[in-house]
């Protein structure tokens, strides 16, 4: 698998991606979105309620959520759960937040 990390800014918030060139489809970090849309002080947590919660809606877009290595904070690549661009939109109509409308148009 062919990838290229990138890190695209959103009102100031990095929101890291992965391009995966063999399925032409970019991955965005859960995370990084959740503390955009959010402003969480934990977004790993936010982000392990929000699964636990759809998973028992049985909301199926959680389990093909998949994990991958990006770069985090401390320089390090550290696997993080990532969503393609579909599923990044059925995930952030789950977040009650003013800035879901202007990410999506992002």
């Amino acid at each position: 698998m062919n990838q290229e990390n990138t890190i695209k800014i959103f009102k100031e918030k990095n929101v890291r991606t992965v391009w995966d060139e063999d399925k032409e489809e970019w991955f965005i970090s859960i995370i990084d979105v959740i503390t955009v849309l959010t402003e969480s002080k934990n977004p790993q947590v936010y982000w392990r309620k929000l699964k636990q919660r759809l998973k028992e809606e049985g909301n199926e877009t959680v389990t093909v959520c998949h994990g991958l290595k990006m770069k985090a904070s401390d320089s390090k690549m550290r696997l993080t759960d990532v969503a393609s661009t579909e599923q990044l939109f059925r995930l952030i109509q789950s977040i009650p937040s003013p800035k879901a409308e202007p990410f999506k148009l992002w």
